[in-house]
């Protein structure tokens, strides 16, 4: 039986969360079908530019993410700070970049009076549509079923494009955060349909190496900060630099023609998060398969199962092997 998603999100404990959509069937329908040599790599544009005008429209960053063939990987951090500070016509305008909204809600952007007897019901609409806002059940929603129409409508068909549930698992920490970031990242040079993270079509990792050569950082994308500071913006505790080193030493690892000596950089970072290379190597490789739940150190997992009164704490042996 599926576990409700409130059971797997608890924004308390965390608001990072790596996602993943499967085609139906596993087939490959974004990429190039081997079986029928039938191309639908366009659509994995489809679903990069989709992914990336919701990091617009909800409070939601994305920190990276991979269109692979025949599914979709995402790593998620929910803002729920920004969310609060926004007005309620900030909520509106954003919620209604993508959805209709309501009479009232269209009647508040046009400068209308709104009746007094009409303001519950106003406030009752804002309040959900802010809820939203940072519901990553509602930001795959609104990434996936636009996909799946538009694919129905260009094979002339009905029925299911994706399988029936997104799978998300929380990440506890830094580490786990970073690893599973560096596993979405390296997924296409791990299935061997691209060489280096640089030419990764439909990655995060390639828009990043492009904006870092102009001396940016993607907008797009939840950027890097380097560490923490006072009056931090919101961002990830690395440099950029240190992070496309270590996602590209790693790569190189993972290739039988490219291994080679690990920059200083990435053994700082390594020893930073308290894993040693060989999980580091083994968890990026093979992260979707060692880590079925929540993801982080014991002592973390520890934490969330309780919060969210578990009565198990699925992963715990492999948690504390891999990340202490």
């Amino acid at each position: 039986m599926a576990i409700p998603r409130e059971r797997l999100v608890s924004l308390e404990d965390t608001s990072y969360y790596h996602c993943v959509s499967r085609c139906v069937r596993k087939a490959y329908l974004c990429g190039v079908d081997s079986y029928t040599g039938q191309s639908y790599e366009h659509r994995r544009d489809w679903i990069e530019e989709r992914l990336l005008q919701l990091a617009q429209v909800f409070s939601i960053d994305i920190c990276a993410y991979a269109v692979m063939s025949n599914h979709l990987h995402v790593v998620l951090k929910v803002d729920v700070e920004r969310v609060q500070a926004w007005s309620d016509e900030d909520v509106i305008v954003q919620w209604q970049k993508l959805f209709k909204g309501t009479l009232l809600t269209q009647k508040l952007l046009k400068g209308d009076k709104i009746e007094v007897h009409e303001l519950e019901t106003l406030n009752k609409t804002i309040a959900e549509y802010r809820k939203r806002l940072i519901d990553i059940s509602w930001f795959m929603r609104s990434l996936n079923e636009p996909i799946a129409r538009k694919a129905n409508k260009e094979d002339k068909c009905t029925g299911r494009f994706w399988e029936g549930r997104f799978k998300s698992q929380a990440l506890l920490d830094e580490a786990a955060i970073l690893a599973c970031m560096a596993y979405v990242d390296l997924n296409p040079v791990r299935a061997q349909i691209a060489k280096t993270p640089e030419t990764s079509d439909y990655t995060s990792i390639k828009r990043r190496i492009k904006a870092a050569i102009k001396g940016e950082q993607p907008s797009e994308l939840l950027p890097f900060i380097g560490n923490e500071h006072t009056n931090m913006p919101n961002g990830l505790m690395f440099s950029v630099q240190d992070y496309l080193q270590l996602v590209d030493d790693t790569g190189r690892q993972l290739r039988d023609d490219k291994c080679g000596a690990i920059a200083t950089s990435t053994l700082d970072i390594l020893s930073r998060l308290n894993i040693p290379l060989e999980n580091w190597l083994k968890i990026t490789s093979e992260f979707h398969d060692l880590f079925k739940g929540a993801v982080g150190t014991l002592q973390e997992l520890t934490q969330y199962c309780e919060h969210l009164e578990k009565r198990r704490r699925h992963g715990a042996q492999m948690c504390q092997q891999m990340l202490g």
